[in-house]
């Protein structure tokens, strides 16, 4: 797998609780980035558009939330 998923989250995020237990399931491997400890993390998190988390990112596809979209980047990331 060349490319690596990141989740942006935060403690307490059941969203982002959610995503973490989907992308585990999948067996597909990721680094969480907790928006509230780092400002880097913040601004990574803004260059996508989004004010919130979780935000899912995958190559050049970030998804924002639990969605259909997200499903649509663990295919990616398996294949």
């Amino acid at each position: 797998m060349s490319k690596q998923v990141i989740v942006y989250s935060t403690d307490g995020c059941v969203e982002c609780n959610i995503v973490k237990q989907m992308l585990t399931e999948e067996g597909i491997p990721f680094e969480v980035r907790d928006v509230m400890k780092s400002e880097q993390y913040q601004q990574e998190v803004e260059k996508f558009g989004f004010m919130g988390v979780p935000v899912t990112v995958f190559g050049d596809q970030a998804v924002k939330g639990f969605n259909p979209e997200l499903k649509e980047l663990i295919a990616k990331a398996k294949a």
